[in-house]
């Protein structure tokens, strides 16, 4: 499968300045404004859109390929980028009104998202009030939309978790991102006062897993919306975290050739443990970037054929995802243990590709602790656990 797009060589021309805006995107919690420029330019963000709002609808293993290359160069900003892309893809899977009143009057409008259900929730004629603080809403500062998620009840009290989307105009924006890892990403907290949603934009999130949305089938000749709408919203995150371990490679390379001993003054890098660590670390990576490109071309290849994942294969999906991310993480603390003292210096970039690596593990989606526990489960025969997502 080619892994080429247009969108990848536009981007590979950007990606020296997006570099140059890495320090931006840390120093000031956000990413850089002429890096999401650039991107907004070669339409990044909309590789996951309708071709009928203007997007590209990419597939997996073309998007997946973009968004390694983006961290490679600013992990933040591939962060925020690769979700206000992949919430395309969830949009997609709304009602008609909701889709045009999102790309109607622009069609470059883009969602950040706060899925995690912290919102409170009153139910009104029409739809739905949310209030409350939504936290993790990455790239917020560059989105015209938010989706959030919260849980709905019937009459019986029965609860079903919903996304809802609300325009920038409903939400105030709290900066609040301050943290060790992936700084440049903005991932800020959503502050919502009486928050009125329709009913037309709202939808049940297991109806978006399984074919019963809105929007489901609006798109018969598309290859990437007969789909769940959560592996690619999670799409991103192991992607980064391949990039950030690509980089680490280079950067690795460089300062071991050039590194000697304190007081010996000894070279560092031709000794065993050196070209020890660079090998292991090399065949680590490349097998995370093959099990991640096989899992991606699952992706692509169910779109094609129009056919929706068992339940087992989902479970794949899902606990694939955090074992490459693991394995990312382990090859970039390898090299890092080499490296030396002077690499701990805020100015240098592999400290940042290191704390950036350990983040990309830490979100919901890619904790390892979890997902053994769920594809365990899976595959010895036992009912999912509703406590782990």
């Amino acid at each position: 499968m080619s892994y080429d797009s247009p969108l990848l060589r536009d981007l590979q021309k950007i990606l020296p300045k997006i570099a140059e805006g890495a320090e931006d995107s840390e120093k000031n919690r956000r990413p850089n404004p002429e890096s999401m420029r650039l991107l907004t330019e070669i339409g990044f963000m909309r590789a996951f859109q309708p071709k009928a709002y203007g997007g590209m609808e990419l597939n997996l293993p073309q998007f997946g390929n973009c968004v390694a290359a983006l961290a490679g160069a600013d992990a933040g900003t591939a962060w925020a980028a690769s979700l206000l892309a992949t919430h395309s893809h969830q949009m997609a899977l709304f009602c008609k009104e909701a889709q045009d009143e999102f790309w109607g009057e622009d069609p470059t409008a883009t969602a950040s998202s706060s899925i995690a259900p912290f919102g409170k929730i009153r139910e009104v004629e029409g739809g739905v009030i949310i209030d409350g603080e939504m936290k993790w809403s990455s790239g917020c500062d560059y989105a015209e939309w938010a989706i959030l998620g919260f849980f709905r009840h019937d009459d019986e009290g029965n609860k079903t978790y919903c996304f809802g989307i609300v325009p920038r105009s409903e939400y105030d924006i709290v900066d609040d991102w301050f943290t060790m890892g992936i700084r440049g990403s903005g991932t800020k907290t959503l502050m919502l006062k009486e928050a009125f949603i329709p009913n037309h934009r709202i939808e049940a999130a297991p109806h978006m897993m399984t074919g019963q949305s809105s929007g489901y089938g609006m798109y018969p000749d598309s290859e990437i919306f007969h789909a769940p709408y959560r592996p690619y919203f999670a799409s991103g995150f192991a992607a980064v975290s391949l990039g950030i371990a690509e980089r680490m490679l280079e950067v690795y390379k460089d300062k071991a050739a050039k590194r000697v001993r304190a007081y010996t003054l000894a070279n560092a890098g031709n000794a065993a443990p050196a070209l020890m660590r660079v090998a292991e670390s090399t065949h680590q990576i490349a097998a995370a970037r093959a099990f991640l490109e096989k899992t991606w071309e699952e992706h692509a290849e169910h779109g094609r054929q129009h056919k929706l994942p068992d339940i087992r294969t989902l479970t794949f999906w899902r606990t694939n995802q955090a074992y490459a991310v693991q394995m990312c993480i382990e090859a970039v603390d390898r090299l890092f243990d080499f490296m030396g003292a002077s690499n701990w210096y805020e100015d240098q970039e592999a400290q940042r590709l290191f704390r950036d690596a350990h983040c990309t593990g830490a979100h919901a989606y890619t904790d390892y602790d979890i997902c053994k526990q769920i594809l365990g489960r899976e595959l010895m025969g036992l009912e999912p656990d509703p406590s782990m997502v």
